[in-house]
């Protein structure tokens, strides 16, 4: 099962087994990670921005047009940001780093 690394907005990790499949939004969620997802997954609003880590960034598929356009509604944007709702856990994903965006 791959492991996903939140890193909280305090500093502090959480090394999380993700099933495959899942979001890292649902990941979070199911984890008690503080990462917001006011349109559930929908891809209707930036709340669930998360930063990549800059190693993990080009393993993850190009963004949508829409993801472009919702995440130029978030806060505290960075070159590897992403939208949380949109990627998908797999084994490719193994090892994976994100952290919460300051807000």
């Amino acid at each position: 099962m791959p492991k996903i690394t939140f890193i909280q907005r305090d500093g502090s990790r959480n090394e999380i087994d993700a099933p495959d499949g899942v979001s890292l939004l649902r990941l979070a969620h199911d984890n008690d990670i503080d990462l917001e997802g006011a349109c559930g997954g929908s891809l209707a609003c930036a709340t669930c921005h998360l930063v990549i880590d800059e190693a993990w960034y080009d393993k993850l598929p190009p963004k949508s047009t829409a993801e472009e356009d919702m995440l130029d509604l978030a806060f505290s944007l960075t070159e590897t940001s992403r939208l949380g709702c949109q990627i998908k856990v797999s084994d490719e994903l193994d090892g994976m780093v994100v952290s919460l965006p300051e807000i």
